[in-house]
């Protein structure tokens, strides 16, 4: 259910008396709170599209967490995956679709090290 069907739902428990005009304003800013709307003419989607620019830019090639060029290792704190997640999808690609190493060797050249 998206803000504006749960605002219209609130509306219409408030019009049919089920809330009261305090419970309907106290419902009402506690949905908007937690869609985290600061006024009006707020993007909603802001949030989650700097956060993912920001794991792409501070993407790393980890020094510590590498079997090979250390791309697994990075990939994982800036994507919230475990690193042996990352390399049994690359090893799997490797294998099944011929690609996975062909993105691993371009990861480990353009991505900077730590």
């Amino acid at each position: 259910m998206n803000l504006s069907d749960e605002i219209k739902r609130l509306h219409e428990l408030h019009q049919a008396g089920a809330l009261s005009d305090v419970e309907f304003e106290m419902a009402k800013a506690r949905v908007l709170s937690s869609a985290n709307v600061a006024g009006p003419g707020v993007n909603l989607n802001k949030g989650s599209g700097d956060n993912i620019a920001n794991s792409i830019q501070n993407l790393r090639r980890s020094r510590t967490d590498r079997w090979l060029g250390g791309v697994c290792g990075g990939l994982a704190p800036a994507t919230g995956v475990e690193s042996w997640v990352w390399r049994l999808m690359f090893a799997l690609f490797a294998i099944c679709f011929g690609f996975g190493f062909l993105v691993y060797l371009l990861l480990w050249i353009f991505v900077p090290e730590e």
